[in-house]
């Protein structure tokens, strides 16, 4: 009878540290998704992090391979388990870079981005998946995080970063990570930081090239704008909607690259590329380092005599959106121009005219209007003789078809009403001269309207 009521206890001494064990394992996780949660819509101030005296059993275990490395070791992970990174861009750099920042157990992550997950997003983003459809990215990207290591602090931002909360923001944080897909954000990022005294490991992609990997404002090193003082005409710049992009190939390759800077500043081991720029051709798989002109001096923001000493309003300074949606351009006035729907009301009348299509031949290739066509806005530009005497030989056959001695119609399309606009311009300055006499119109907000507002079976991309 006594062995088995001994027997009994020590079975419930078992039972009890088991249920101790759930409880704390219970408490963890209701923390870690209490916090994820917190989605920030403002900046509010954060208590500093409490520096770690020595590493648990736990951090030797979840960390040991990178602790066996000389460079890092134990000194080196205690430091990284005290720093504070801010991401700005939850996307397709910011996704590999929040995520193997976390998993090498960097103390707090601030996640910013003001735009939600959608569906081609996925291809690169690889923090989120198709349940997180519709979710902010700031959200979705920490819940990912926090799964991969519970014990990094996230806090994920669903603002809009600007003049006003900037710097209030990165003064916060010991790393700045620009992973931004727009010129005013990226200027605003450089002088904030400067600012604010922070390092600043910044990288672009696009199409099948890493653009710019480098570290700015440290050891004494150039900022954003030693490089490019002023910005480039809003025209001239691409960004992934636009372009393109491979996900694996550049996105994912240039995040971990910054990934990489930022854990060696982080873990106190400094970083090589502050006077260099990386640059990658994931095409023909070569990389090209560019040794940087040094800190100048007249530099406007950390020159001597800086004119730059407070944040200004960098979407008037670059005279484009602080966003990474597609830009909308404004060319042309409004009777040059004409809606999807009443170009819908030209071709349900059967209105004689030419639809040319102008953008490249492999986004032709993805989706077009059957009764298009196709000449690239680049051989207009540069006035491809091929391409310009099949656009004459249709004038010609569609005058043909005219009563009288009208001018015949052209009705410019490309994918968002961007490319068209420019086309227009071109073909305007043709007409009556390189090719016959016509009136040319663009279509407003191009096939992506045309699938929005008259056939929702059209494909988008």
């Amino acid at each position: 009878m006594a062995q088995e009521v001994c027997s009994l206890k020590a079975r419930l001494e078992e039972k009890e540290k088991e249920i101790v064990d759930l409880k704390n394992k219970l408490a963890q996780l209701e923390k870690s998704h209490a916090s994820v949660l917190e989605l920030q819509d403002k900046v509010t101030p954060l208590s500093p992090l409490t520096a770690k005296p020595a590493l648990s059993n736990e951090d030797i275990m979840r960390y040991s391979r990178q602790l066996l490395l000389p460079e890092l070791g134990v000194k080196g992970q205690l430091n990284l388990s005290g720093a504070s990174v801010l991401i700005v861009g939850c996307g397709g750099l910011g996704c590999p870079l929040a995520q193997y920042l976390a998993a090498a157990g960097v103390g707090r992550l601030g996640l910013l981005d003001y735009d939600e997950v959608e569906l081609s997003n996925l291809h690169r983003q690889v923090l989120h998946g198709e349940e997180n459809q519709g979710q902010a990215k700031a959200l979705s990207a920490a819940r990912a995080v926090k799964r991969l290591n519970s014990t990094v602090e996230c806090i994920p931002y669903h603002l809009q970063l600007s003049p006003e909360n900037a710097l209030q923001l990165i003064q916060q944080y010991d790393i700045v990570a620009d992973c931004s897909d727009n010129v005013p954000t990226r200027y605003l990022v450089n002088d904030a930081c400067v600012l604010s005294g922070k390092p600043l490991v910044s990288a672009s992609a696009l199409r099948m090239e890493g653009q710019q990997l480098t570290v700015y404002n440290y050891c004494g090193g150039p900022c954003y704008r030693c490089l490019y003082p002023l910005p480039p005409p809003p025209e001239t710049v691409t960004n992934c909607s636009d372009g393109g992009v491979l996900g694996v190939a550049v996105p994912g390759i240039m995040g971990c690259f910054q990934a990489l800077e930022v854990l060696k500043i982080a873990s106190g081991q400094g970083c090589i590329l502050y006077q260099q720029l990386l640059m990658f051709d994931a095409q023909g798989f070569r990389f090209r380092p560019i040794r940087l002109r040094p800190k100048q001096a007249d530099c406007a923001v950390c020159g001597e005599s800086p004119s730059v000493t407070q944040l200004i309003d960098y979407e008037a300074f670059c005279g484009s959106a602080a966003t990474d949606k597609c830009r909308k351009l404004n060319l042309l006035s409004k009777d040059q121009r004409i809606t999807v729907q009443d170009y819908k009301s030209v071709v349900d009348n059967s209105g004689l005219h030419i639809l040319l299509d102008v953008r490249p031949l492999v986004e032709v290739n993805i989706c077009h209007l059957p009764f298009s066509l196709n000449i690239p806005l680049s051989s207009l530009e540069q006035r491809k003789s091929e391409d310009i005497q099949l656009l004459q030989q249709r004038i010609v056959q569609l005058k043909q078809q005219m009563a009288g001695d009208c001018q015949p119609p052209v009705y410019v399309i490309c994918k968002l009403g961007n490319d068209s606009q420019k086309a227009v311009q071109v073909l305007e300055k043709m007409s009556g001269s390189e090719l016959d006499s016509i009136t040319v119109k663009d279509v407003c907000g191009g096939l992506m309207a045309w699938a929005m507002k008259i056939d929702p079976r059209f494909p988008q991309y």
